[in-house]
């Protein structure tokens, strides 16, 4: 995904459609069409099954954000770690001194933004919960926006950028299966143990046939959703267990990121930012705005990844584990860490599961819509500000 010909040639229209359907998402929240937009979030119905011996089942259908989140996410999650897979094994990050700015970097821009988000929720325990809301980078609208910056950041800040990027949907993806779960079931964490274990096996004797990862992929998705694990992390075992390095060309990883890819930017992305970005302004009360966590949300975004990133970038190189990119100087960092800012879809994600069915979710959506929208035109006036680089 880093490699220079990609910055030349993706479908930049994909960033763009995402962002087209969240704008729909709100005008469709704030239109005559209200009503049916709220549906969206409203369990779908209960289904009655009943068996050969006589007993009934009762199952409830999540909602139409539910449902995606759980589902076709998962989809997205995996791209996420194909990427990081690609790029660790022979692409910018195959070296560890390579590898470790950008890691350093990410993590600082997950902890200062928690850590800002919690003291700025202290006083109200009902907020906690949301505390890695603030955590991710989207790199879906860093990409559109670097690519117009041109000549104002450097080729090895944007691969920088890039990798932190990734770092941190992989360290939002951890925080994810470790906090946001269920309540767990030995039984079907017992078999999704089993699954795992063969999707390692696989990979490590080199099978290039993708169909067995795909089987065991939905396999285990449905043994962790049951286990109470969220099933998104199946997309992250599939992802790393893929071999990345056969004898035939293209390898495994590849051709499964050129399967999902199109599906994640051209339906699932756009579907996920129209269906969760509905926030009802025109009706909404200011007395029903939790102001603290649209605070907590907006400053953790703004002021939490730019100190975050920037400080754990500085350390690393003081503590020389890693030089900064060619060609790009503290003042572009500095820039660059603003544009880290901008927290859309896994922040989306994140709200979605720390305020599923409470009025908070849209408190929510005002901070990261706000935070990220502040985060991207102080980074790109910051950048621009600045210094061309020389080819």
């Amino acid at each position: 995904m880093m490699q220079k010909a990609w910055w030349r040639t993706a479908d930049i229209a994909g960033p763009f459609l995402l962002l087209f359907m969240a704008i729909a998402g709100l005008i469709a929240a704030n239109s005559p069409w209200q009503a049916n937009y709220a549906l969206l979030a409203h369990p779908m119905g209960d289904v009655h099954i009943t068996g050969w011996n006589g007993r009934t089942w009762s199952l409830t259908l999540p909602s139409v954000i539910e449902a995606i989140t759980l589902g076709p996410m998962t989809l997205f999650f995996l791209l996420i770690t194909l990427e990081l897979k690609k790029e660790l094994v022979s692409g910018h990050l195959s070296q560890l001194r390579q590898c470790l700015l950008p890691c350093v970097s990410a993590l600082g821009g997950v902890v200062v933004p928690a850590l800002l988000y919690r003291v700025i929720a202290a006083s109200e325990p009902a907020l906690q919960a949301g505390w890695a809301i603030p955590i991710a980078t989207d790199a879906a609208f860093t990409v559109p926006i670097l690519l117009a910056l041109g000549r104002y950041v450097s080729e090895g800040g944007r691969v920088w950028l890039m990798a932190l990027a990734i770092f941190d949907d992989v360290l939002g993806i951890l925080i994810i299966a470790l906090f946001y779960g269920g309540t767990l079931r030995c039984g079907p964490l017992v078999v999704s143990a089993v699954l795992v274990g063969c999707l390692v096996y696989w990979g490590r004797r080199g099978i290039s046939a993708l169909w067995p990862y795909s089987v065991a992929g939905c396999l285990l998705w449905g043994c962790l959703l049951v286990s109470g694990v969220h099933p998104t992390i199946a997309g992250v075992v599939v992802g790393l267990c893929l071999p990345a390095r056969v004898k035939t060309l293209p390898s495994p990883v590849e051709r499964m990121e050129h399967y999902v890819t199109p599906w994640v930017r051209w339906v699932i992305l756009p579907i996920f930012g129209f269906v969760i970005m509905g926030i009802p302004l025109l009706t909404l009360p200011l007395h029903a705005v939790n102001v603290r966590l649209v605070c907590a949300v907006a400053v953790g975004l703004v002021m939490g990844k730019t100190t975050g990133i920037f400080s754990a970038t500085w350390l690393a190189v003081r503590c020389r584990l890693s030089p900064l990119p060619r060609q790009t100087s503290w003042y572009m960092v500095f820039g660059l860490s603003m544009l880290c800012g901008i927290g859309f879809t896994v922040s989306l994600f994140m709200a979605s599961l720390s305020f599923a069915g409470s009025n908070l979710l849209l408190s929510a959506k005002l901070g990261i819509l706000s935070g990220s929208l502040m985060a991207a035109l102080m980074g790109w006036i910051w950048l621009r500000a600045g210094v061309t680089v020389s080819e």
